[in-house]
This record gives structure tokens, sequence and C-alpha cells, in this order.
């Protein structure tokens, strides 16, 4: 079972930017896909960008745009650089693995909490 360990929040002005990282415990390389999730207090988690071993991104609408996913197979890590910050991605971010193109995303990260406040 790989472990994920997310890093890289904090609290942020309207407008900022932070980059996330998610380490994990092994390769990623055979993974179908890594992915970075956001949960807001009382709201659902929700899929905020994703990216293949082919490097095919795709992300959730809201963030197109602002928000960039990338991965360093090298150092089994996963980054999110997310940019023009605004307060609505206030959430904890959470990394996750796909394992093959046939399953969902699951391994879930401990989260990190991103804040964008004035």
């Amino acid at each position: 079972q790989v472990q994920l360990v997310e890093s890289g929040g904090g609290l942020v002005q309207p407008g900022g930017s932070l980059r996330l990282s998610c380490a994990a415990s092994g390769s990623i390389e055979s993974f179908y896909a890594m992915g970075w999730y956001r949960q807001a207090p009382g709201k659902q988690r929700e899929l905020v960008a994703s990216i293949t071993t082919r490097n095919r991104t795709n992300y959730e609408d809201s963030v197109e745009g602002r928000f960039t996913i990338s991965r360093e197979d090298a150092k089994n890590t996963v980054y999110l650089q997310m940019n023009s910050l605004k307060p609505e991605d206030t959430a904890v971010y959470i990394c996750s693995v796909r394992r093959t193109f046939w399953e969902n995303f699951g391994s879930w990260g401990q989260g990190t909490q991103v804040t964008v406040s004035s």
C-alpha cells in the first residue's frame, strides 16, 4: 500500500500562490494517474486535478487556467501549482492514486490545509 504525504499548504491572501507537493513512499510510474482532491467544511470531496502516466491532465472547471498539476516520477512526487487563489479555494487538499484505468482514486494522504483569506 503506497503512503502519500502532502505538504505546502498554508495561509495566503486572495490572488496569491501556493505550490503543494505529494510525496509517495514508492514508485508512482506504474499508476494510471495521480490526483489532487479538496474538501471544504460541509462540502463533498471533489477532484481538482489529475495527471496520467502520459502526462494527460484534467481540471475541475473552477480551477482551469489557475492550477497546474505536474509529476516528477524520479522523485515519486506530484505537484499542484495554485495561482490567483480565491477564498473559495479554501479547503484541505488531499493527494490520491488511481492505480489502473478500471479503478477509482484511492490510497488517500492525510491532506494539507489551504486557507485563502485577507
